[in-house]
C-alpha cells in the first residue's frame, strides 16, 4: 500500500513540475508577445503606417521550413533573432526593419507583387533604402535608431565578398547607416548613449575605415556616394 501511495505522489510531483514549466514558459511567450505587438503598434501609429499589419513571435528558428511565414504583411519574429535585441530600441530597430519591407507588399500594382518583383531585380538598393526608411520609423516613434546599428552588428555576420550576393557587405550596411543617422539626426551622435556599449564600441573599432571616408566626405562638402568597404 505505502508502495502504490509513493508512486502515486510521485506521479503527481511529476505532473505538477510539468505544468509549471509550461505555465512560466506560456506567461513568458505571452510577456514577449505583447512586447513585440506594443512596440510595432507603436511604430505603426507614430508613422502614421495607414496599413494592417500584424506582428507574430514564434519560438520556431526562422531556417525550420516547417514554419513558413504566411503573408509578407503579417511579420514573424523568430526566437533566433530576438535573442539579438537586448534592449527595447534594438526590438524596435528590428521590427522597423520589418516593417519597412512588408510595406513593400502594399505598394504598386497587383497588390504589392510589381514592388516584390523590383526588390528581387535590385535587393542591395533596397536593402539600403529599407535601412534608412527604418532609422526614420524608429526616431518618429521615440527610439533612439543607433539600436539599429547595435541590432545589426550582431545579427548579420560579415560575408568575404558581396559581388554574388543578394545583400550589402553588413559593413556597408553600417556605414550607410551611420551615415545618415549623422547627417539627418546628429543629435542621437553628438549625445549618444550608446558610447559605453561594448556592441556599439565594437562597430566603432571595425568602422574606422570607413568613418574616414565619411568624414573626407564632410571636408570636402560632397554630396556624391561614399564607397564603404
Amino acid at each position: 500500500m505505502l508502495k502504490k501511495i509513493l508512486i502515486i505522489l510521485t506521479i503527481l510531483l511529476f505532473t505538477s513540475s510539468v505544468y509549471a514549466v509550461t505555465e512560466e514558459e506560456m506567461i513568458q511567450e505571452i510577456t514577449i508577445q505583447n512586447q513585440i505587438s506594443n512596440i510595432g503598434m507603436k511604430i505603426l501609429n507614430s508613422n502614421k503606417i495607414d496599413k494592417r499589419i500584424v506582428f507574430t513571435y514564434s519560438k520556431d528558428d526562422k531556417k525550420f521550413k516547417g514554419v513558413p511565414e504566411l503573408t509578407k504583411r503579417q511579420i514573424v519574429v523568430y526566437d533566433d533573432v530576438l535573442k539579438y535585441a537586448e534592449y527595447e530600441d534594438e526590438v524596435a530597430a528590428m521590427l522597423a526593419r520589418k516593417i519597412s519591407d512588408a510595406l513593400k507588399s502594399f505598394d504598386g500594382a497587383w497588390g504589392g507583387m510589381v514592388s516584390a518583383a523590383q526588390v528581387k531585380m535590385a535587393p542591395k538598393k533596397h536593402e539600403m533604402v529599407a535601412d534608412k526608411r527604418a532609422v526614420d520609423f524608429m526616431v518618429k516613434a521615440g527610439y533612439n535608431p543607433l539600436g539599429l546599428i547595435t541590432f545589426i552588428n550582431k545579427s548579420c555576420p560579415q560575408k568575404r565578398f558581396d559581388r554574388f550576393s543578394n545583400h550589402n557587405l553588413t559593413s556597408k550596411r553600417l556605414a550607410a547607416i551611420y551615415e545618415y543617422i549623422f547627417t539627418k539626426y546628429p543629435y542621437f551622435i553628438v549625445n549618444n548613449t550608446y558610447l559605453e556599449n561594448p556592441v556599439y564600441q565594437n562597430f566603432l573599432l571595425n568602422s574606422i575605415n570607413n568613418r574616414k571616408l565619411l568624414e573626407s566626405k564632410i571636408r570636402s562638402k560632397s554630396t556624391g556616394k561614399v564607397n564603404y568597404e
